[in-house]
This record gives C-alpha cells, structure tokens and sequence, in this order.
C-alpha cells in the first residue's frame, strides 16, 4: 500500500515551496525492479545493476503561498516526455492548471526519490497510481481547508482549475490561498481516496500538453551533458584501451605537451575486467578547450597490452556461435517431447538468424561535468540514473553519499548506454587529479568503439509439422550475455535475457523446447533499447513467416494459429529457475496471447492487410509482447531492380494497457520505427584483433531522413482504463525488423536471416 505524507514542516523544495506551503510525498511500497527480481545465476548481490527497491518517499508536489504548482521529476528526460507525463498525472489529478505548474527536476537522491534509473520502460507502469494519489490527496487536503473556512460540507465543495469552489453558491479560493490551511489537513488514508473517472481527466489521454522542455530544445537553450559549465573548467578527452581488458603499458605524452592549449597527461585509474560501470582506464589529456585536448590525445605516443580479448574476431565468433547453436545446450524451458515431435513429424522445418553486435550511437555522446572539491562531489551528466550514478561515484571514492551531487541534465537520446555511468566517474578521477572542475567529453569515435554494445546473436530454429499443423518448436539462442560485463565467466544468459520473446514464447504448441548454449564474451555488454527481445523476436518472428511460406498461409494467419484463441497461459513450470516478468507481478501481468492476437488484428485491418501492392511491393507482419506490452507491425516495403530499399508505409498497434500521453506514445513508436531501420539496414559492429573497426557515422551508418518511413500509423488500443500500464519506449523496436523482412520476402521472394541487410538485396 503506497503511503503519503505531509513534509511541508521538515521540507522545503529548493527554489520552490516557501514557508507556509504545502508539500506532500509519497512511496510506492516494495516494488522491485529488473535484476533484483531474478537469480542471476551468479553470486552478483542486488547491487550488481542499478535498480533498486522503490521504498522510500518521493517529494512529488508542493503549493507555495502564491499559488504555484512544483512538481518533481525524478526521472530522467531523453525524449520519452516522462518528465512531461508524469507531473501532468499529479496536475490532472488535484485540479490544477497546468499553466501554474512548474516541473522541477530532481538531482541524484534515491533516498528521497527512490528509484531513478529511466529505463525499462517503467516510469509510467510504476508511478500512474502513486502520482495519481498525491494528486487527489492534495486536491482533497485544499478542499478540507475550503469547507472549514466557510462552514460547510466538504461533500459540497470541488476542486478544479487551480481552485476550490462551493458548488452551491460559486465561492472560489485559489490554490495559493489555501495553501497554509491545507498543510494543517491530516493527509487522508490512500485507501480512502476518490480518484477521478477517466471521462474527468484535463490533460491524461488527451494528448493536447506539449512537453515543458520543448521550448528550449528548439530554441537551442536546453542544457544537455555536453553543454554544461562552470567557472575555470578544464577539458578532457581520453585515450582508451582499444581492446575490452587491456591496459596501458607505457606512454610518452611530450608530443601532447606541445599542443597549444593542453595543459596536463594524467594516466586514469582502470578497474580491472569486468569492471561493471568502472572506467576502462587510459591516458587523458587535460587541454583549456576540446579541440586542443583532442589534438593532444593525436599526438599521444601509447603501447598497449590488450589482454585476454586481443584475438578476438567477430566473423571467427560468429562460426563459433553457429556449432554451439547446432549442437545444442542448457534446456531453460520444457514443454511436452520437442526432441519426439520432430522425429515424428511429417516436415521439419529450420530457421537460422544472426544478429551483429551494434553501438548505441545515441546522438548526444556521453558527456560529464565534475568538481571534486573539499571533500565533495559535485556533477552535471547525462545519466539516466542520477541516483545510481551518485552512489556509484561515493563508493568508488569513498566518501558519504550525503557529499555527492548529481545532476541529471537532458540526454541527447539514451537507450540504455547513459544509464552506466563510467563517463561520469572518469571526469571526478581527473577533477581530483587537476584540482579543477572537469568535463570529459566523448567523442563519436570513443562512443561507438568504447560502448557497452548490444549483444551479438545467434539464433536456430526448427518446427515439426504433422498433418499440417505446427506440433513442435525448438529453440536454440547463443549470445554472450549482460551478466558478463558484471561477472568474471558468465556464459550464458541470464533470466533477464532469457524471459524476452525466448522461454515466454506465447505460441500454443504441445511441444516446446528451449535452449542456451553457452558462449564466452570479448566486449562489454550492456542493455539497448528492448534488450534481448531483438533478436530473439527477429529470430521467432521471422521464422513464422517461413512456416507460413512452407505450409501455403498467409503470414498474418499463420501468426493467429499459432497463438490460438485461449486466455493466459502460465509457463513457469516448465522454466528452468524464475520466469522474468520484466520485475513484475504473474498474477498482474500474465502472458496473455488474445491480447497479443488482438493488436496483430487490429494492425491487419488499419494496414489494409491482403490489399494489392504495386509490383515491386510486399507487407510483412510481426508481433512480440515485450516489456509487458502487446505491439504488432506491419512494414510495407519497396525493393527496387538494384535492390534499394525504401519503406512507403508502417502501422503499428500497441495495447500498453491504461496510458496517459498518446502523443508521446505515438512519438516512441515513430522513433522505433527509425531505430528499427538503423539496426536493420545498417546496424552492424565488427571486430578484428579484439579492436572495434567501426569508428563514426562514415563506418557505422544509421539510418538518414531519406531511410524514414514516408508514413507511420500508430494504433492505440483502449483497454478503458482497466488493465495496469505497461512498457512503451522499448517495445516499439524488435517488431519492426522481422516484419520489415518478411515483407521484403513477399516482394522479392529473398529470405533475409542476417542482419544488418547492407548489400543482401544486391547481390
């Protein structure tokens, strides 16, 4: 049960609520998040990834004497609008206008605000209902105070617009005027309080606010990472090991010297591999301006030891992946006698996928700020965990938590990357180095060969068919997992990975089987938006396609046979260890294939499913539940006689359960639309001599505004406000490639299993 409190005695919001306000905040109880959910396999501990327990209270809202709204975000903004969304839940459930509000971003403190890390699509699906209640238990505290004023039933008086009426004769009191009185109101029991009917709703699920930090983005006067500053700062750039668990042998920085404008070589500390979210180490160049530090690095005379990884070869990995698949491994999920089935069957039927590993590439590079001073730390970065990140930095200098500041400024695009926060602690290892405030700046060339990448895969397989039905399916999926880049010789993926579109695969098949061979890692592995879900969800729902094409169906039918018509199905039984549920309840969130079905449906329809395209056409459909989301595609593609690619339209539907912001809902599935075209044209890393070869966007492309889809549809399903919330920003991805290359099948007859696409269609 979530609890609210009344701190306005003991808690004044910096630059925000005056004496004689009223502040409130609430905790969100026990919620557990991502790793701490699962058995790693691995003695890790909790703490081994940055999602805490969300238990402590979160200062969310305060009336000041003037009438002005604060309401905090405590999550971090990189163009989800979460720092829209969220305060607009508490402003639309109080009765305030939002014109009076004023959004607050609040710096790293998870013992004030609980959990920060902004990242498994959990914002919205863990605060809708705590932000809702701290929005009603203020409306009702100011109506309290209205009614003993004037002598009259609370019952009869309302809150709306900013103020507190009495219905039978039109008194007002504005919000600021009631502000001291309501602080004296005991807070009323969560259990006690009246949420509003949706049909009352101002602003959740109307799609009319526009997001507060819009404005300065397009202005040009929002603070990103790279633009913060502070008096007589210093810039750095670093010479990294350009293999994972190498390190510095010997350097010589005279040449760098003799740069203008370089200032200092300062070796930085490296912790040894894996190093969770610890620098790498190297060599930095402290120089008055980035240009000059760049240039110095240039001139840098480094011998590396490249360690255990200096072999290391993607194409030879690849084969390597390829046996392990064939030959078979750890069964993580039995149902029925997969191996039989497909002895017996009349056809078998065998799919085999890979997918390269790929870099962030987040717009905006990391970038980070630090002052290392009196025995404090102060910093400004894009992190999408500002607590995680404050935490990490008192541990790895050992100082109280209470001498460390973060402050979260915007992300030019996250994904993932920005919640490790290695940049961050690079900057206060050289602001203590120099004695002088420090930003680090990354360029595109540290991101992309330097980055905790997407995981490289390999994927197999193979259906049995008997008398024309799908009545065995087996799985193999081979990739070096996360759990790697936090454990010395993790090899096989962990219950994170596993539980996204692989041992949940929600087909109603007598007989599955899944397994994962194990595969040893040669980079850091971190997460990238919708994580395992690509290409476990490339491999099944690609492979779908193929039996369709084997047994003459339709994709699209094909696709409803194998999720049947029944309701939730519970595989728990026939896992190996704990079902990751994306850290949430069974019994809340079951795996529920008619609402997958139901989306696949509603996106045929809209998308004109079995229409007539011109020649050179085709439409591919894909659906994966993931990040407790139902979410379907339909690409359609145009491969001309050289074999270009252009995408004239997608349509996509989502059933996220309840939602409060369908612009940004529709803003996420648009920019995964992108982000699927990136991965799937162009996505690819490669490595040789343990050395990424890619270095920029000459090398390792993304996808331009030419590559964009010439018309995205995005279909919200309503569930009328009676199911919880669930994912949105990480959904939107895995479905888009496999249905882009289904329908490149149905215009071309090629099959594509490899990503990224590159020259296939060529050749």
């Amino acid at each position: 049960m979530n609890k609210i409190e009344n701190v306005s005695r003991r808690f004044v919001l910096k630059g925000a609520a005056a004496t004689g306000g009223l502040v409130l905040a609430t905790s969100v109880g026990m919620r557990r998040a991502m790793a701490e959910t699962v058995d790693l396999s691995y003695k890790t501990g909790a703490s081994a990834m940055p999602h805490g327990v969300v238990t402590n209270p979160k200062v969310f809202v305060s009336i000041a004497p003037d009438g002005m709204v604060t309401i905090i975000a405590h999550r971090s903004e990189m163009g989800t609008g979460v720092r829209t969304s969220l305060p607009m839940i508490v402003a639309d459930e109080m009765g305030a206008d939002w014109t009076r509000c004023h959004v607050q971003q609040a710096v790293g403190n998870e013992e004030k605000y609980g959990n920060q890390d902004t990242d498994g699509s959990r914002s919205t699906r863990h605060f809708l209902i705590p932000m809702r209640q701290i929005g009603a238990a203020a409306a009702a505290m100011l109506a309290s105070a209205a009614a003993k004023r004037w002598g009259v039933d609370v019952k009869d008086v309302k809150v709306e617009n900013h103020e507190v009426i009495h219905v039978a004769d039109g008194k007002k009191l504005g919000f600021g005027e009631l502000a001291a009185a309501a602080a004296a109101e005991p807070v009323p029991p969560v259990e006690s309080l009246k949420l509003k009917d949706p049909s009352e709703f101002r602003y959740i699920r109307k799609g009319k606010v526009q997001i507060v930090d819009l404005h300065d983005i397009t202005t040009g006067h929002a603070t990103y990472g790279i633009d913060a500053k502070l008096p007589g700062m210093k810039f750095a750039v670093i010479a990294r090991p350009p293999v994972v668990g190498g390190k510095v042998k010997s350097f010589d920085a005279s040449e760098a010297m003799k740069v203008p404008g370089v200032e200092k070589v300062v070796e930085v500390k490296g912790w040894p591999w894996p190093s969770v979210f610890q620098p790498v180490g190297g060599v930095a160049v402290v120089a008055r301006n980035t240009g000059s530090a760049i240039k110095g690095r240039e001139a840098l005379k480094i011998v590396w030891d490249d360690g255990p990884n200096a072999s290391y070869d993607s194409a030879a990995y690849r084969t390597e992946m390829q046996d392990a698949a064939r030959k078979g491994g750890k069964v993580v999920r039995n149902l029925g006698d997969a191996d039989a089935a497909l002895k017996s069957a009349d056809k078998v039927i065998t799919g085999e996928y890979y997918l390269p590993h790929i870099a962030h590439a987040s717009m905006e590079p990391p970038a980070a700020l630090a002052n290392v001073k009196d025995g404090k730390i102060e910093a400004w970065a894009c992190v999408q965990s500002a607590g995680g990140t404050r935490d990490t930095l008192a541990k790895t200098f050992n100082m109280k938590v209470d001498d460390v500041t973060v402050h979260p400024t915007l992300l030019g695009g996250g994904f993932g990357r920005k919640s490790k926060c290695d940049f961050v602690i690079e900057a206060a290892l050289l602001s203590q180095a120099v004695g002088a405030p420090v930003k680090v700046v990354w360029t595109r060339e540290d991101d992309i060969q330097h980055d905790f990448y997407h995981t490289v895969s390999f994927e197999r397989i193979e259906a049995g068919v008997k008398d024309g039905k799908v009545v065995a399916w087996k799985h193999r999926s081979v990739a070096p997992t996360i759990g790697s880049t936090f454990v010395k010789g993790a090899n096989q993926q962990i219950p994170i990975e596993l539980g996204m579109s692989f041992v949940d695969v929600p087909f109603n098949i007598p007989n599955i089987r899944c397994e994962n061979p194990a595969i040893d890692a040669h980079t850091r592995i971190g997460w990238f938006r919708s994580v395992s879900n690509i290409p476990h969800g490339f491999a099944q729902q690609t492979f779908v396609a193929e039996l369709a094409h084997a047994l003459g169906k339709d994709q699209k039918e094909m696709l409803l046979e194998l999720l049947g018509t029944e309701g939730p199905i519970d595989p728990r039984k026939q896992i190996d260890g704990q079902l990751w549920n994306y850290g949430e309840p069974y019994e809340s969130y079951p795996i529920d294939p008619r609402r997958l079905r139901g989306v696949v449906e509603h996106v045929a329809e809209k998308a004109g499913w079995g229409r007539t395209v011109p020649k050179g056409h085709g439409l591919g459909i894909a659906a994966i539940r993931s990040f407790v989301s139902y979410i379907a595609t339909v690409v359609e593609v145009a491969v001309d006689d050289k074999g270009n690619i252009t995408i004239p339209r997608v349509d996509t539907a989502i059933d996220c359960g309840s939602f409060v912001n369908p612009e940004r809902i529709e803003s996420q599935i648009e920019g995964a639309a992108v982000m699927g075209i990136s991965v799937a044209k162009y996505g690819s890393l490669t490595f040789k001599n343990g050395r990424a070869e890619q270095g920029n966007f000459d090398t390792f492309q993304v996808a331009r505004i030419d590559d964009a889809p010439g018309q995205t549809n995005v279909w919200i399903m309503d569930s009328g406000w009676t199911l919880p919330p669930s994912g949105v920003g990480e959904p939107g991805v895995p479905p888009f490639m496999p249905a882009l290359c289904n329908a490149i099948f149905a215009a071309t007859g090629k099959r594509l299993r490899t990503m990224p696409i590159g020259d296939q269609l060529k050749a």
